[in-house]
């Protein structure tokens, strides 16, 4: 369970698709109404992912350090684990990071634990928020960026 929600942050964090892509369920409720307003949804794994790559590869580096984690188990095949974060968003030297709280769904397979919901509840922010406009415009001139093209930009 524990190394699913670690193997997803690592995995956004080295643009790492196919990473995220083993990490997550088939649908995921996807809930970050506290930082960007609007409502909840429930995307497609693949929905889910093309949104992220039109977003974080338009940042110099991402970081997310979370923990320590809490699971409770919600039944044999579902648990939720809780933890802390601090997401560093760095872009042409400047800072945004988001400080907040994970509540992270998971369900079992037989393939093993997949994330089946994300909220973040944000405690604070600090820098520029507008970085996220400014990334999603780079990103959108980049084409879809690897683990390794960015260990080479």
């Amino acid at each position: 369970m524990e190394s699913t929600i670690l193997d997803l942050f690592h995995a956004v964090d080295a643009l790492d698709w196919d990473g995220v892509k083993a990490a997550l369920d088939d649908r995921v409720e996807v809930d970050y109404r506290s930082l960007f307003g609007g409502e909840a949804s429930s995307p497609t794994r693949d929905e889910l992912v093309e949104s992220w790559q039109g977003i974080v590869p338009g940042f110099d580096a991402t970081q997310h350090l979370l923990g320590p984690l809490r699971i409770e188990q919600q039944g044999g095949d579902a648990c939720v684990a809780g933890t802390h974060v601090r997401a560093y968003h760095y872009l042409e030297e400047s800072v945004w990071m988001v400080a907040g709280h994970y509540r992270i769904a998971l369900k079992g397979k037989d393939a093993g634990w997949r994330i089946a919901g994300i909220r973040l509840d944000v405690f604070y922010q600090e820098g520029g928020a507008d970085l996220l406009a400014r990334a999603q415009e780079r990103a959108l001139a980049l084409p879809r960026v690897s683990a390794r093209a960015r260990t080479e930009r």
